[in-house]
């Protein structure tokens, strides 16, 4: 019995005073914060985890030149960065939805909807935000740029469904799993639907050979990563 148990105590400790730094989209905070803690639980490992946007995440990495993983909300994000990419795998699916007040009191059907008179839309900052570069996408090609009137602009995804949640907003184009708050739903559109795009786990080539980062890219490819995806709603890329 004692044997066992030290063999089980020198595995979860097998990582022990080593650190991992990891630059993640605010977005996916609450699923990547539980994989990350998962992770230090294992092993042992310190999780160092930076939240913020994908445009203050490239400043870091460009002027820090530090970091072991950028997990961004959308492939773009990575190509400012690229020279500071090892490798890169897919983790889940991004998928932006339509979202509007509870009950849609508006009676929004789809993206034209929003260049009517009397909806107000909410959207991500398009300059720092890949939800916002896709809302923007989204009204040029359903011909409402001109007319979508935008009452604010967020600099991260989750706070647009806050927006809509205080009445201060009747639709956002936002990521599906971000919608799961009191006072918003889903729109019933296809719209989005070839707006979806794909999170990955970008390695970033500061560090070299590193234990760490091995184990957890093997880590975020096991079950227990999957399964702390798709609980809070993402579907697995593959």
């Amino acid at each position: 019995m004692s044997g066992c148990g030290s063999g089980e105590r020198a595995k979860k400790n097998d990582l022990a005073g080593q650190s991992l730094l990891i630059y993640c989209g605010a977005g996916m905070k609450e699923p990547f914060q539980k994989i990350a803690d998962a992770f230090k639980e294992e092993t042992g490992c310190e999780m160092k985890v930076t939240f913020a946007n994908a445009a203050q995440i490239q400043t870091q990495i460009t002027e820090s030149k530090e970091g072991d993983f950028f997990i961004a909300g959308s492939a773009e994000e990575v190509k400012p960065v690229s020279q500071y990419v090892e490798s890169s795998v897919d983790l889940v699916k991004h998928i932006p939805v339509l979202a509007v007040a509870k009950g849609n009191p508006k009676g929004i059907t789809g993206i034209a909807d929003l260049g009517k008179e009397g909806i107000a839309t909410v959207i991500g900052d398009p300059e720092s935000t890949p939800i916002g570069k896709i809302a923007k996408k989204a009204f040029t090609d359903f011909g409402v740029a001109d007319t979508v009137t935008l009452v604010a602009t967020t600099t991260t995804a989750p706070q647009l469904v806050t927006v809509i949640a205080a009445g201060e907003a009747d639709a956002a184009i936002v990521w599906k799993e971000n919608c799961n708050v009191d006072g918003v739903e889903i729109c019933n559109t296809t719209d989005m639907d070839k707006y979806v795009k794909t999170i990955p786990a970008a390695r970033l080539n500061f560090n070299g050979d590193n234990k760490a980062a091995d184990a957890f890219n093997e880590f975020l490819a096991g079950e227990t990563a999957k399964d702390i995806w798709t609980a809070s709603g993402y579907e697995l890329a593959q």
